[in-house]
């Protein structure tokens, strides 16, 4: 059975096909949140500190850090940025953390100062990209991403955002990394412009999981981007997901819907034991006025024993303000 570790420094995590969905708080990513990234210029990390918290208390299971805040010189701006929000993140929270950059050298330069065995997010079948992060994920021994696009843009053609992934599996191997080590992206597009999006994730995991025997990830809100009620749309689709072998997804935690579909799937699933979790988060749940429920503060997320930047790449919304 497929298994990817991440870790902090006191707490372990599994991804896998037998585990609890792994969701990984969104949060943290100044990506289309102008108050956040000028924030984070300043050097004011009161947003970052609030979500950290708010997130594992909601039940992340790991949190995204992303310090993207500008285009202009990333390759200088971003790694200490980056390097500053990962020590205050794991001052504050003992989840393990994901480092969300396109940029090589702060994904290097977090990874230094990283405890545990972060999740790197991310690499692309992109030659310059494959080169620069398959020898990083290497040396510092973590799991990493592969994001099914190439030189040639996002293919709306499924089988080909297979063929990407593949690429970069094999490519992975070549370097000694085993596939257990990475965690495939397949790319979710919004139902709201491909009416077959749905399908074609659903259709793509089955491949990944049977073929290529891989761990999933997503950015989750993608599917609904440009539509009304989007946290209902995100609500349905975790459940659908997980059943199609999605194993975790960025997301945001702190949408009461969206984490009780991921607390339902769990128990339908088989992954919540004895609806351990399920009863600990909600025995105290009770009606309320007008046919609305109240759910008792969530508990932490089930460690099964145990992007960021992906919107811009996907054409999803990142978290809102």
């Amino acid at each position: 059975m497929t298994r990817t570790i991440v870790a902090s420094a006191t707490r372990e995590i599994i991804i896998g096909f037998d585990q609890p969905f792994c969701v990984i708080g969104e949060r943290i990513n100044p990506t289309g949140r102008k108050k956040l990234a000028a924030e984070m210029i300043e050097g004011n990390f009161d947003t970052v500190i609030k979500d950290a918290l708010e997130q594992v208390a909601a039940g992340a299971t790991m949190l995204d850090v992303n310090a993207g805040v500008t285009a202009v010189n990333p390759n200088e701006t971003e790694p200490p940025l980056l390097v500053k929000t990962m020590e205050i993140v794991q001052g504050l929270v003992d989840v393990p953390l994901s480092i969300d950059s396109s940029v090589s050298a702060a994904i290097e330069a977090a990874l230094r100062v990283a405890k545990g065995r972060p999740l790197v997010n991310s690499v692309t079948g992109e030659e310059e990209k494959l080169e620069a992060i398959l020898p990083l994920v290497k040396k510092y021994d973590v799991p990493v991403v592969a994001i099914s696009n190439d030189e040639t843009g996002i293919s709306m053609d499924p089988d080909v955002r297979f063929a990407v992934a593949k690429k970069i599996v094999e490519r992975a191997m070549d370097h000694g990394i085993k596939p257990h080590d990475i965690v495939v992206d397949p790319l979710v597009m919004p139902i709201g412009a491909l009416g077959d999006a749905g399908r074609q994730v659903f259709a793509l995991l089955r491949r990944l999981r049977e073929e290529l025997k891989v761990n999933t990830t997503c950015g989750l809100s993608n599917i609904s981007f440009g539509l009304p009620h989007r946290h209902g749309i995100n609500a349905g689709f975790i459940p659908m997901v997980i059943g199609a072998g999605m194993t975790s997804a960025i997301m945001n935690p702190c949408r009461p819907q969206e984490m009780e579909a991921v607390r339902a799937a769990n128990v339908l699933n088989g992954t919540d034991a004895n609806c351990t979790n399920w009863i600990r988060t909600y025995r105290d749940h009770k009606p309320a006025e007008g046919g609305h429920v109240v759910a008792a503060a969530a508990a932490p997320a089930a460690s099964g024993g145990r992007r960021g930047g992906r919107a811009a790449r996907t054409g999803g919304a990142a978290a809102s303000e």
